[in-house]
């Protein structure tokens, strides 16, 4: 008989907004600006990956480093192992309870895994974007940014992959009214207009 996995967490003590939307969208900027004005933790996936990656004597970070460069996904319980951590040191050793999880999940298994171990999420921000806007602001990116994936190379591949595997994702919360799309094409202050709107209809007002 199957065991059924009870969530870390439950959706009393903690929101959690996932944060999706192609690379170059602009997710970060926005929650910086969420941060700042509802004191959101905001977590972002490819961050922790890439601080894992560095981290001396890491047992995965060679791991992480190829998948990366290949624009592909990380195995998922390399990603919620992260995850999972972060969250639980926010929540017990500074009593944070909301949180943004900026370029999760990519894939549906990532999803699924998430909401059933760690908590069910609120609902997902996504960053609507064209592929021409995202590699215009990527390449500007890449002149000053450092990361080694900012090349034309590594940002197609990211490309592809989001459309094949992160999609899916958006469309499997669509199915349950848990998506709010904001155009990212517009200027900074106007999106982040758009998102302070979603925020305010779906969790100040409960």
């Amino acid at each position: 008989m199957s065991v059924i996995k009870k969530p870390t967490f439950n959706s009393d003590q903690i929101s959690v907004i996932f944060v999706l939307g192609g690379p170059g969208a602009g997710k970060g900027t926005q929650c910086t600006k969420l941060v700042d004005n509802y004191q959101f933790v905001h977590l972002s996936a490819g961050d922790l990956l890439r601080a894992e990656q560095a981290r001396d004597g890491s047992e995965v970070g060679a791991l992480i480093k190829h998948y990366i460069m290949e624009g592909l996904i990380v195995p998922q319980e390399i990603t919620i192992g992260l995850l999972k951590s972060a969250i639980a040191e926010n929540f017990e050793k500074y009593n944070k309870t909301k949180f943004l999880i900026d370029g999760f999940p990519r894939k549906m298994d990532q999803a699924i895994t998430f909401e059933e171990e760690i908590v069910p999420s609120k609902f997902t921000l996504f960053f609507d974007c064209s592929e021409e806007v995202m590699l215009k602001r990527l390449l500007e990116r890449g002149k000053t940014s450092g990361r080694s994936d900012d090349n034309i190379d590594s940002i197609k591949k990211r490309f592809k992959t989001f459309e094949e595997t992160s999609m899916p994702v958006v469309e499997y919360f669509e199915s349950q009214n848990k998506v709010v799309k904001v155009n990212c094409e517009k200027s900074v202050d106007e999106v982040y207009a758009d998102v302070k709107k979603a925020i305010a209809e779906r969790i100040q007002n409960k």
